[in-house]
């Protein structure tokens, strides 16, 4: 069962400088049930993507075209009453900073219970004690006392789990986090990411999991989707894009990466270039300056997704069954996606 269906989603914002063509016609789903990881380098599209399914680009931001179908209805044309109505009900975020995210002259309880007596019927009391419920739910010791503290008496962690509280306190059907773990440590980070799959499993949640690094993906999420330039590289499942890359900018992030598996010390190899200018964006493929496998066509037209197999798409010229054979690539063209 889809639980969003975004299609040829673009999203830019309008500047002093120009137009800044932050997400350029990207399409996919999520099911009931599923981690979708989003993964690329930063001024990829990725939280700009999040924003969009929010319901939260402003001014001078703008969704130009597409759609973003929630629960059937598209959130694209909603007004800003109906997005008040759904989002920390039936959709929720988590940003990337807990610090600024919390508000800091106001107690952690009070935040929670603000969202609750939003959304629900339950009384003040009601609400306090699904407040410390919520804090029990996502580990944090003393939820009795803690509910009453301030967001500077939380350690990191503490205030990555109370937003994540809050993003879960109704209940909602799709749970955005956008880089929830970039300012933990490496024990955190893995407390937080089980914590997630646990409620998923626990509350029968759809989760987005935006994130630049790898090994949080490979931890968290059964599907990713790999953006560079505003645009979708390759999508599959997190055995594809780990085990089968078929697109050389994932190709690329693989090698550039360490891996500690064998012991064996070995040089990471950087991604030479820089990303796109999204003011200007290439009228190709946007990894075309930086790809070691790049052909004339490359520069001059955009490659569709290409279907490696079922369910894993590429956007690479190199799938097409006229390209030259490069060794490392599936030449299997079969259906494409515009």
């Amino acid at each position: 069962m889809k639980v969003l269906e975004v299609k040829n989603l673009h999203t830019s914002f309008f500047t002093h400088m120009g137009e800044v063509q932050a997400v350029r016609g990207i399409s996919f789903d999520l099911d009931k049930g599923d981690i979708l990881g989003i993964v690329g380098e930063s001024g990829s599209g990725k939280s700009v993507t999040s924003l969009s399914i929010m319901g939260l680009i402003d001014s001078p931001g703008k969704i130009k075209e597409g759609s973003i179908l929630f629960d059937g209805h598209d959130i694209a044309t909603m007004s800003h009453k109906e997005l008040s109505e759904i989002r920390g009900n039936d959709m929720s975020m988590i940003f990337q900073d807990p610090m600024t995210s919390l508000n800091p002259v106001f107690r952690v309880g009070n935040q929670i219970k603000e969202i609750i007596l939003r959304h629900t019927n339950l009384t003040r009391q009601e609400a306090h004690e699904r407040a410390i419920e919520l804090l029990k739910l996502v580990n944090i010791p003393e939820p009795e006392t803690r509910i009453r503290q301030y967001p500077h008496q939380f350690s990191g962690g503490m205030r990555q789990r109370a937003m994540i509280a809050m993003a879960i306190s109704c209940n909602p059907k799709l749970l955005i986090a956008d880089e929830p773990t970039t300012a933990l440590d490496v024990t955190i980070q893995a407390q937080i990411l089980e914590l997630l799959k646990e409620l998923k499993d626990k509350k029968d949640l759809s989760i987005i999991l935006i994130t630049h690094d790898l090994g949080v993906i490979a931890e968290a999420c059964n599907k990713v989707i790999v953006m560079y330039g505003g645009l979708i590289m390759e999508q599959g499942s997190v055995l594809d894009i780990f085990e089968r890359p078929e697109h050389p900018y994932t190709k690329g992030l693989h090698q550039s990466v360490p891996k500690n598996v064998t012991g064996e010390r070995k040089r990471l190899i950087p991604i030479d270039g820089t990303p796109p200018d999204l003011l200007e964006p290439p009228m190709g493929c946007p990894f075309y300056p930086r790809c070691k496998h790049a052909m004339e066509i490359c520069a001059q037209k955009r490659p569709p997704l290409y279907t490696i197999e079922k369910g894993h798409l590429a956007a690479c010229w190199l799938h097409d069954s006229d390209a030259p054979d490069v060794e490392g690539y599936t030449k299997e063209r079969g259906e494409h996606h515009e």
